[in-house]
């Protein structure tokens, strides 16, 4: 599955009004044109950014929205005021918006011509309080969205509407999008439940379940020239260990492996799902756990969630998308055991096999080895350590009467040699450190599993979170517990009330 965020489009949509006349709308529409052409050369946008006429009353702006959307290559919209623009004019618009809008508060001209400003200089260039006027409405109406502040030239500004473009994409790929759960959850666990009604309401995409057996039928098609095809393909891509060169048990596992992923490959396919789970207690009819083909779809840009894990398997789908293009991987994670080293304190994440090849920092090990759970024969996964640097975590839970996404930054560190784990893995300091984080993350809830991405950071949780209206706690350097936890009880009340202040 190829992930190509280039051909969407955010609309560049400027607000003014008549009272101006004609020849300083001309100006403001020139000045839009100029930012909108600045924007979509800036390289680090990855979206086409298309100018819309300057809007001046309602009428205009109702069809601009419906168009909006209805078109799907628009992700959302750029609004900026850039002179007065009454918002009671915007008022109908906003109402039926259903795209994401970032708010950005900007101005042509970057500084103050002292010697030379005039009153014509001063009513063309209004941003400072059109933009308040905009706000307003927005606020008024309840409208999530992002603002950015500063000139539209200014490195940082162009970065955090970058993020939001590369978010409005996600969040686009999520509407209509399916996630397919190969079995049920993992047995008697909690935190992969939820329902999948209001996922759908809140976040667009649906979970449709199917039984192994009918991914079994794919496997069973699966040709031994099409195996033999795959094999070579591994062989040319990883470091094999040499005992799958001959004639072994252990390369008759790398063949069944390559059985899996074929037909797990063409039965996503077919049913255009962009993400995906399994439980190791629900394989009846595969011979191994799908291990080496989980890894190879992730990379490939599919979500994934184990155990039955749906919510996650999105929202790592969303951070593929987010983080098409960049560099640094991102995976299923899971935080597996703890270093409890006094002021050495580290998690070693890793899962049975499921780690995304994408964050691997050196050539990749191709290896079959037991696996000491779930029954199965011996499977065929990649091994690997991750590069060190700054990393983030993020897990979404149904929480009965909301979403929760909670997200912890992380400082990866180097990871000592693991001869006896031949798994994929990366180890880490949790911020503010271990026992702060830890505890912080077992107080909102925050399941054992996660998205975990070295590609990118809180920013865009943030968008995320705000584009789908769902609740967002942050762990990082700041966290204080006592202020993390007053906050937990604030958000319980707010969104008890919230259906009545909506």
């Amino acid at each position: 599955m190829e992930i190509d965020i280039q051909h969407h489009e955010v609309w560049f949509v400027t607000g003014s009004q008549h009272l101006y006349g004609e020849g300083p709308l001309k100006e403001v529409a020139d000045h839009a044109r100029h930012i909108t052409k600045a924007l979509n050369e800036a390289p680090e946008i990855p979206v086409q950014v298309v100018f819309k006429p300057v809007m001046t009353h309602a009428e205009a702006i109702g069809k601009l929205i419906r168009e909006a959307n209805q078109a799907e290559q628009c992700v959302g919209l750029i609004m900026w005021m850039h002179t007065f623009s009454p918002a009671k004019i915007w008022l109908s618009g906003l109402m039926n918006l259903n795209k994401p809008f970032v708010h950005l508060h900007t101005q042509y001209n970057r500084d103050i011509p002292w010697s030379e400003i005039d009153m014509d200089f001063m009513n063309l260039n209004q941003s400072a309080h059109g933009g308040r006027e905009f706000g307003f409405m927005a606020s008024r109406l309840r409208k999530n969205r992002k603002v950015v502040v500063g000139h539209w030239q200014d490195p940082e500004v162009i970065h955090k509407l970058a993020v939001w473009t590369r978010v409005a994409c996600a969040w686009q790929d999520a509407q209509g999008g399916s996630i397919v759960r190969f079995g049920d959850n993992m047995r008697n666990v909690a935190v992969t439940e939820g329902d999948k009604v209001a996922a759908q309401q809140q976040m667009g995409y649906q979970v449709t379940a199917y039984g192994v057996g009918e991914l079994v039928s794919y496997v069973d098609q699966v040709t031994d020239k099409d195996i033999d095809r795959l094999v070579e393909e591994y062989r040319d891509t990883y470091k094999m260990d040499p005992a799958l060169q001959d004639k072994s048990e252990q390369r008759q596992s790398l063949k069944d492996s390559a059985r899996i992923e074929l037909g797990m490959r063409r039965f996503l396919e077919d049913g255009n799902f962009k993400g995906f789970t399994t439980n190791f207690e629900d394989l009846n009819g595969l011979s191994q756990l799908p291990g080496l083909a989980v890894q190879r779809l992730m990379a490939d840009g599919y979500g994934f969630g184990a155990e039955g894990d749906w919510k996650t398997a999105a929202l790592l789908r969303a951070v593929k998308v987010m983080s098409s293009g960049l560099n640094g991987g991102s995976s299923f994670m899971e935080d597996y055991t703890y270093h409890l080293e006094p002021n050495n304190m580290t998690v070693l994440g890793a899962h049975m096999l499921e780690v995304c090849p994408s964050l691997s920092k050196n050539q990749v090990s191709l290896e079959v080895h037991p696996l000491s759970i779930g029954g199965k024969d011996d499977p065929a996964r990649l091994v690997f350590d991750v590069p060190t640097g700054p990393g983030i975590n993020a897990s979404v839970m149904d929480m009965g009467n909301r979403f929760r996404m909670v997200v912890n930054k992380v400082d990866v560190v180097d990871i000592p040699a693991l001869p006896n784990l031949p798994v994929a893995r990366v180890a880490w300091k949790p911020q503010p450190d271990l026992k702060q984080a830890a505890e912080a993350w077992i107080h909102a809830g925050g399941a054992h599993h996660t998205a975990f991405s070295m590609a990118i950071d809180e920013e865009y949780f943030e968008d995320f979170a705000r584009m789908a209206n769902i609740e967002m706690l942050l762990i990082d350097k700041n966290t204080d517990l006592n202020d993390f936890k007053n906050e937990l009880r604030w958000k319980d009340l707010y969104y008890h009330l919230a259906h009545g202040i909506h």
